[in-house]
């Protein structure tokens, strides 16, 4: 399940994470990002050990937002050993983010 990361735990939970993180920047009332929640839950459900999906409200967590230019909800944002790797915006296909993942994991 995707673990819910706030300022104060984005550290530990993404920057000093082992592996792929994959961050979504979401906003509780955008559309786009309730149906693409499900997906992520799949990808990480599918992909097990070799993936974690943490999720940033903006809302909650705006300096956070901001310090990684997140301009609009959502924003996907690949980490692997606390780099950024990749970024995508938007209601982004399922096939399109197995993609991403498959050759950066």
């Amino acid at each position: 399940m995707a673990a819910r990361v706030t300022q104060d735990t984005f550290r530990k939970e993404v920057l000093e994470a082992e592996g792929l993180v994959l961050a979504d920047f979401y906003s509780d009332s955008c559309i786009p990002c309730k149906r693409l929640s499900p997906v992520l839950a799949e990808l990480e459900e599918a992909y097990g050990d070799a993936l974690k999906v943490a999720k940033i409200n903006i809302n909650f967590d705006l300096p956070l937002a901001e310090q990684y230019e997140v301009q609009a909800a959502p924003t996907l944002i690949f980490f692997k050993n606390g780099a950024e790797q990749d970024r995508r915006r938007g209601l982004v296909k399922k096939a399109e983010l197995q993609e991403i993942i498959d050759s950066l994991k």
